[in-house]
């Protein structure tokens, strides 16, 4: 028996005998309130909302980052195909809470299931999705594998896989696992050149690796309502004769860095004002009762107090705001990067927002973000190592004018650059290895389950073959990517992408 096979039939069968302590691990999560109080059985596969007629695509996310790098590529292909209908699917409360609000009011939002054979099997034959579209680094054998059985085509998107993951899947025994389980996929689009080897590196098919940039660059700015616009105004003119530092997602540990940092400025600056964005809003009034402790005086935004004359520590322990957060300060330290274990965090909304960028030396798969942008521009990042170098360099920031105009406008300049043009090449992407399918299905009128069957897939991919010959021209783009010019590359994609529109017309697909 081929070894990955062997290793997906021990991993099915261990998850359908784990399958009650898993239901039970899921109903002692929902008494913590760590699971929806109503929702709770979605994770098991059941569905909540009605599924309406027509080809579904299925976008599934994890937590807030995932699910937030995905809406603009959701929306540009509801403008694209207004009839597709899409759901998405995440895994952790604040991302229900505040994808709810954000996502379009025709995507159906819903609980990921679990991976195991009866709830994905509930959730597949209940949904029926034409493609499904995983994002980053959801690779889960249940769901692939049954989706692969019933011809359901799969797509990761801005992949990755963590240096302790790829060790853990490159040993003797899941390599098999992972080989097996990515040759199922039709599309994978790697965040970067070093986790595209790294997917190549685990045997996934050079052929379905493609590039088009990180989708972090191009999360939304949902803006706010009138409410929320005068709340942000009001905030900015207590603010607005003090000398203002935001310390963004901070973790457990780090806040003891970012207040001995604030002690310091103190000293030099007696206006100055300490924004702390911790990483999980639950812990903000921790944080504020430590900070109290140590002689602070701490405003809490969860509280809607106004500003006192000392009050020196502002701690956002809300959802959802912290690109508007950026806009107040312009200074971001990026958190999750000061101690070792982290992995950094996304800077590229403090980077939009204009900000001056710092953030420590333990930033994980958002090194590649770092790297990106220094090499457009050495100014638009610093990295720091520890306290006092964090000290030293917002001490030399607030005291150099000029410096920190360069700094702001260098990474404001490097996201621009490195924002443009993504969400269409990931379109172009789609379109060509997924959409076309739906295209056909849609043309055609064809039973969803009999388009769903092995046979009438085969006959409908035999009749295209030569359309997707071009395949192998897509590849040689991507993997030309680290050998070409930003430009010159998303030149070659967007002509190699009208070229494969072209050829696919004459099949009439569209």
């Amino acid at each position: 028996m081929n070894p990955g096979l062997a290793a997906y039939k021990l991993y099915r069968a261990l998850t359908y005998a784990a399958s009650p302590l898993i239901r039970l691990h899921l109903q002692w999560r929902r008494f913590r309130g760590l699971e929806h109080l109503q929702r709770w059985p979605e994770r098991l596969g059941h569905a909540s909302q009605p599924r309406k007629p027509g080809p579904l695509v299925w976008f599934h996310a994890v937590s807030l980052g995932e699910g937030m790098i995905a809406i603009p590529v959701i929306k540009h292909c509801i403008r694209k195909m207004p009839n597709l209908n899409v759901l998405v699917t995440i895994t952790t409360l604040s991302a229900f809470e505040v994808l709810s609000k954000k996502i379009p009011s025709e995507v159906i939002l819903q609980f990921s299931p679990v991976d195991t054979p009866s709830s994905i099997r509930s959730f597949l034959h209940y949904w029926k999705p034409s493609a499904i579209v995983l994002m980053e680094s959801e690779l889960w054998p249940n769901l692939i594998m049954d989706a692969s059985k019933n011809g359901i085509t799969l797509a990761l998107l801005n992949a990755r896989i963590s240096e302790k993951s790829f060790k853990l899947w490159s040993g003797p025994v899941l390599l098999p696992l992972i080989s097996l389980m990515l040759s199922k996929f039709s599309l994978i689009v790697p965040l970067s050149t070093e986790q595209g080897i790294r997917f190549q590196l685990l045997q996934a098919p050079p052929y379905i690796i493609n590039f088009s940039g990180d989708l972090k660059y191009v999360i939304e700015d949902f803006g706010v309502n009138e409410c929320g616009r005068m709340n942000i105004d009001n905030l900015r003119q207590q603010l607005s004769h003090k000398q203002v530092w935001m310390a963004s997602s901070i973790h457990r540990g780090e806040e003891e860095i970012i207040s001995g940092v604030h002690n310091v400025l103190m000293q030099l600056r007696p206006n100055i004002m300490t924004i702390i964005v911790p990483r999980h809003p639950q812990q903000g009034r921790e944080i504020a009762k430590k900070l109290e402790r140590q002689g602070h005086y701490v405003v809490l935004r969860s509280q809607h107090e106004r500003f006192k004359p000392e009050t020196n520590i502002y701690v956002v322990d809300t959802l959802g705001e912290l690109r508007q957060m950026y806009t107040l300060t312009p200074i971001a330290v990026i958190g999750g990067s000061f101690l070792p274990g982290l992995s950094g965090h996304n800077i590229s909304e403090a980077a939009a927002a204009g900000c001056a960028i710092l953030t420590g030396r333990h930033v994980g798969h958002f090194s590649h973000m770092v790297l990106e942008m220094q090499q457009l521009n050495p100014l638009s990042v610093l990295q720091v190592s520890g306290k006092l170098e964090l000290e030293k360099s917002l001490t030399e920031l607030f005291t150099n004018t000029t410096l920190l105009e360069a700094r702001r406008r260098a990474a404001k300049e490097a996201f621009c650059m490195l924002s443009s043009d993504i969400v269409a090449n990931i379109w172009s992407l789609l379109n060509f290895h997924i959409f076309t399918r739906l295209f056909a299905e849609m043309k055609c009128h064809m039973p969803h389950f009999l388009f769903h069957s092995k046979l009438a897939f085969k006959g409908w991919f035999s009749k295209r073959v030569d359309a997707y010959q071009l395949v192998s021209e897509l590849i040689v783009v991507g993997l030309e990517r680290a050998s070409y010019g930003r430009t010159d590359w998303k030149g070659r994609v967007k002509q190699q992408s009208i070229a494969a529109g072209n050829q696919l017309s004459g099949t009439g697909l569209w």
